[in-house]
């Protein structure tokens, strides 16, 4: 009996410290450091667009991040809380609570590990593109719509998960706009716009800058993550000119200063099978945003490709052991591994650095936190979800099939309206039936002689459960033909052939044999050929017993014969 062939663990930090030395350490320490910056403001707003507290974002993405940096099978990428969590974590923590979540978490962890142990991490690649786009475009539009509360300083108590109830709560409370808070998170995104492109090669701004302020010092500026600058300036905006608006202190009590407490989360066998759909669209969703991420590094770093099943059972650990902190599900992270790769990073020592740092500053600076505006918070989400949407694929949908079209923005609907899980799913089964139709599409079947006495045909594709009526005008006309018809299939294009597809073929010969006739087959590829002679449909086949024998000169045999070898080399095109 054949054993199933496990997944090593083997972290790729492993090799990447073969051959490392002082120059490499030093670059990754720059890009750790300054990925922990970045992290900071980002991880607050994810944990508070989710429904918990800043704090649960900060430690996820320390713990994990440094758990998936040191174990992953990527060099660079950075893990942590990611925006494509948040409208699922909102609605795990609005239906099951906390502990809800945690226990989810932990659950999606194990799932995430056995996955790559089992080496399934290559499965997630076969995820249409379309699905894809249609459900990332679908959450960033829910992430933009859960901040309009904070962004707008609208007095709610508390947002609903869903489409409708987010309008209709907004929508009833905009008479309690927050000019200051408006203020605060349309300065936060504009800056957020603006701070690149200030700092960019060819921008006049840099260039004239330079001749006053000396090289150094605008190196050091132009490398301050917009994030940060819009989080500090913004706070101390609001502070100095003491704007009336929501903080996390005001709204949290601030960050703890300390180390997390370990929390045991209430497992049971009721709650894990309340909490089976929430899991296993936890799971997908973080291999997805995990190895999507992976391969966005890998075209960037131009270093060695990801292991996906290391990835995965790192995410898993993570996922794990978060919850045991009070942590959020953590995943890959785009923006984060790419300034990673940008600020010069070379192994999983940049991401273990980048968890110690952001450790650091909270530790540090904690009480410091309780002045941010909740509104720059908001402000730096919608930017976030802005990046996040690949909205050129709507106008670009023309240029693709009626399939792809059908797929994304069947996605992106149900993914706003009703719930990112449906829409996976969703997605996932329409392009399994696209997939079909279109497959069974390109079957073909040409009648070449249809004469009382023989009937000649070709078959083109593949032979599948969804193309086998496609033989109904082979049927039909054996149906018409006279005793004794002798009919011949050139199989030389017929490339793949199911059991469904085998079965329609029996059926053929069932009804020619009723009509005293025979059925020849000629030209058979590899696949259809070992399907038929296990199946033992071949000796059954005009002049094939024979010619397998080798022991035969009738002419039916050689004629075969000939037939077969001629035919399957020649090549032709399809109809």
């Amino acid at each position: 009996m054949a054993r199933l062939a496990l997944h090593p663990f083997r972290p790729r930090l492993l090799d990447d410290l073969r051959a490392y030395d002082r120059a490499r350490l030093m670059r990754d320490l720059g890009a750790g450091v300054t990925v922990g910056v970045v992290a900071l403001p980002l991880a607050m707003a994810f944990a508070i667009a989710s429904g918990l507290q800043p704090s649960a974002g900060l430690w996820t993405a320390i713990v994990a991040g440094f758990l998936i940096a040191v174990l992953g099978g990527t060099s660079v990428q950075i893990g942590g809380p990611a925006g494509a969590f948040i409208v699922i974590v909102y609605g795990i923590v609005e239906r099951h609570g906390v502990g809800g979540l945690l226990v989810s978490t932990f659950c999606a962890g194990l799932l995430l590990f056995a996955m790559g142990w089992l080496r399934l991490g290559t499965l997630v690649r076969f995820v249409p593109v379309s699905v894809v786009i249609g459900f990332t475009n679908g959450i960033a539009v829910l992430i933009a719509l859960s901040q309009l509360r904070d962004a707008l300083g609208l007095q709610v108590a508390k947002m609903p998960a869903d489409f409708f109830g987010i309008l209709h709560t907004v929508g009833g409370a905009l008479t309690t706009v927050n000019p200051y808070a408006v203020a605060l998170a349309g300065l936060c995104v504009v800056g957020l716009l603006v701070w690149p492109r200030l700092w960019a090669v060819d921008s006049a701004f840099r260039q004239r800058l330079a001749g006053l302020q000396g090289v150094s010092a605008l190196q050091a500026t132009s490398r301050l993550p917009a994030p940060v600058v819009a989080l500090v300036t913004l706070s101390l905006l609001a502070w100095a000119l003491e704007w009336p608006v929501e903080t996390i202190g005001s709204r949290f009590g601030g960050i703890p200063q300390g180390l997390p407490a370990l929390v045991w989360p209430d497992v049971s066998w009721q709650t894990v099978r309340q909490l089976v759909i929430p899991t296993l669209t936890l799971a997908a969703l973080g291999a997805i945003e995990s190895l999507l991420c992976a391969r966005v590094a890998d075209q960037l770093h131009g270093g060695r490709k990801h292991n996906p099943n290391q990835e995965l059972m790192a995410q898993g650990i993570a996922n794990a052991v978060v919850p045991f902190i009070g942590g959020m599900p953590a995943t890959g992270t785009i923006a984060r591994t790419v300034t990673n790769i940008r600020s010069g990073a070379t192994s999983g020592v940049a991401g273990a650095v980048h968890a110690l740092a952001l450790a650091a500053i909270v530790l540090l600076a904690a009480p410091l936190a309780r002045h941010v505006p909740l509104a720059v918070l908001a402000g730096i989400l919608l930017f976030v979800a802005w990046n996040m949407g690949e909205w050129r694929e709507f106008a670009r949908l023309r240029q693709f099939s009626m399939h792809y079209r059908l797929m994304l923005l069947s996605t992106f609907a149900v993914t706003v309206i009703f719930d990112l899980t449906v829409a996976v799913e969703l997605g996932l089964v329409l392009a399994v039936v696209l997939f079909v139709r279109r497959q069974s599409s390109l079957f073909r079947v040409t009648l070449d002689r249809v004469e009382p006495a023989r009937i000649e045909a070709r078959l083109y594709g593949s032979l599948f459960f969804g193309a086998v009526t496609k033989l109904d005008a082979l049927n039909d006309a054996v149906d018409r033909a006279e005793p004794g018809v002798a009919v011949r299939l050139d199989a030389g294009d017929l490339q793949l052939l199911d059991t469904t597809g085998l079965d329609a073929l029996e059926s053929l010969l069932e009804a020619i044999e009723r009509r005293g006739g025979t059925l020849a087959i000629d030209g058979l590829h590899e696949q259809p050929r070992s399907l038929m002679e296990r199946a033992g449909f071949l000796p059954r086949l005009a002049g094939w017993t024979a010619w397998e024998r080798g022991g035969s000169n009738t002419a039916a045999a050689g004629d075969l014969q000939s037939r077969f070898v001629d035919r399957s080399t020649e090549r032709r095109d399809p109809p």
